[in-house]
């Protein structure tokens, strides 16, 4: 039986910025779902479960601290690793105890994101052919 593509959930408000990460994942072989904030990420962990998921701290409605709180209280893919993306500076014990594997400061270096996850999840098993 052949294995499945590592999936990639990329939760961020930026379009462009979620956009670019969820094309780079892809491109490496991931299967990758988007959300805009926590709210959407929530609904999506409830019928999608991720190998990783890879979040923006600062967004509207529901930002990635209240995301974490949910997804703790809602016990909701309480295993899977995240790595944390933040505009803002001197987060970096802040984010840990969102229990963050990672933390990236944007303007981030998307080949550095790309090794963390790779070195977290190993290459992606390419799509199953028809």
């Amino acid at each position: 039986m052949a294995e499945r593509a590592r999936r990639v959930l990329v939760v961020d408000d930026d379009d462009i910025i979620r956009g670019f990460l969820a094309e780079a994942l892809a491109d490496e072989g991931y299967e990758v779902q988007q959300a805009a904030n926590g709210r959407d990420a929530l609904a999506l962990l409830r019928h999608w479960r991720p190998d990783l998921i890879l979040l923006d701290l600062m967004m509207p409605g529901m930002d990635g601290w209240a995301f974490r709180a949910e997804q703790r209280q809602q016990g909701l893919a309480l295993d899977v690793p995240l790595i944390a993306l933040s505009a803002v500076r001197g987060l970096d014990l802040r984010t840990r105890a969102l229990g963050a594997a990672q933390v990236f400061a944007k303007p981030f270096d998307l080949d550095a994101v790309l090794d963390a996850i790779y070195q977290m999840l190993g290459p992606s098993a390419p799509p199953a052919e028809p």
